[in-house]
């Protein structure tokens, strides 16, 4: 089969920073589907993992953790899904990706894929889609319903992949003000299709902003993006109990600020689940689930904004560098 892979970290302008190869078509055993892959997106997580130091470079890594494609055949233990079906998942880190024509995932954290979209439609949102629902219903606690007086919450990095997704699914299945943050007008733009009540600017001081929104403090604060660059000002920003959460690496976070006012931090790695085999797995099978049917409904859409091309080097080396300029907005997506 074709895949694209990696073998020692350079930068992506490198000629062998992603390279063309060919591998065996893996065999499925256990709960494990062999999926044909249709359509890949590409996350900030695929360019710090080409960019780590690895222990065997002589062995091709093939990145990938976004993906819609084909069950071609299913594990013996497998009772989700069948030959057949369209799905789609994040699969999982520690095991090859999916830059490649066939990949083994876990049938606990794949879902059906949503008959309303294609599959370059649906592979922009797995990913992005986990890690939004995890923060807000699983760190955050958030109830699913419309209560009155639910508070605020600011979606740092509103126009990224990840806030794409959250500011959609706080705006229709919450009752919280949506604030999210963007600093040019084409992605202050794109936040307010998808949702937001309110746009701010990050790269202008937020207490000012929310204030002149009449809201001194928010409740839930969700950080995607340059965490370490906006850590000062959170607790101020946030209500007493309030809970402040992120999805990035700051080299240092002090908690100690957070104490006066009973701060609560979350910090969501989506991967958690099927990179140590909780015995909750299946919940990400459940959540991609639940959100097909949101999508066929019409409350959330796809956070697809850019097509690449076919899937190979060249093509991915293009889209790696667009996440690592910081100026992508939604998600890019490839096709075989």
């Amino acid at each position: 089969m074709k895949a694209v892979a990696f073998f020692r970290p350079l930068p992506i302008d490198h000629p062998e920073s992603l390279v063309d190869i060919a591998l065996d078509k893996p065999a499925p055993a256990g709960r494990d589907l062999l999926v044909k892959v249709a359509a890949v997106s590409v996350n900030p997580v695929d360019t710090k993992v080409r960019r780590r130091p690895v222990a065997e470079p002589d062995k091709p890594k093939i990145l990938g953790w976004d993906a819609a494609g084909t069950v071609e055949a299913a594990g013996p233990d497998c009772v989700l899904f069948k030959p057949g079906d369209k799905v789609w998942y994040a699969g999982s880190i520690a095991r090859p990706g999916s830059n490649a024509e066939y990949q083994l995932v876990d049938e606990r954290i794949t879902g059906r894929m949503p008959k309303t979209l294609s599959f370059a439609e649906a592979a922009a949102l797995p990913l992005t889609t986990i890690t939004a629902w995890e923060m807000l219903f699983d760190r955050f606690v958030l109830r699913i319903g419309k209560p009155p007086s639910a508070g605020a919450i600011l979606i740092i990095g509103g126009a990224g992949g990840v806030g794409s997704i959250a500011l959609q699914l706080a705006r229709r299945l919450t009752g919280l003000t949506v604030i999210a943050t963007a600093s040019r007008p084409e992605t202050q733009a794109w936040c307010r299709a998808l949702g937001a009540h309110h746009v701010i600017d990050h790269a202008k001081p937020l207490a000012e902003q929310l204030e002149a929104l009449g809201c001194k403090t928010v409740h839930y604060l969700f950080c995607t993006t340059a965490s370490e660059q906006h850590l000062p000002v959170i607790p101020d920003l946030l209500a007493p109990q309030g809970k402040f959460g992120l999805i990035d690496d700051p080299k240092a976070l002090d908690a100690l600020p957070f104490k006066r006012k009973s701060l609560s931090i979350h910090w969501e790695a989506m991967f958690a689940r099927s990179l140590f085999a909780t015995p909750d797995m299946i919940a990400q099978h459940s959540l991609l689930t639940e959100v097909a049917g949101l999508v066929e409904d019409g409350l959330i859409r796809t956070t697809l904004t850019e097509k690449m091309g076919r899937i190979d080097a060249a093509n991915l080396k293009r889209a790696h560098a667009l996440i690592e300029s910081g100026r992508a907005r939604g998600k890019v997506v490839l096709e075989w």
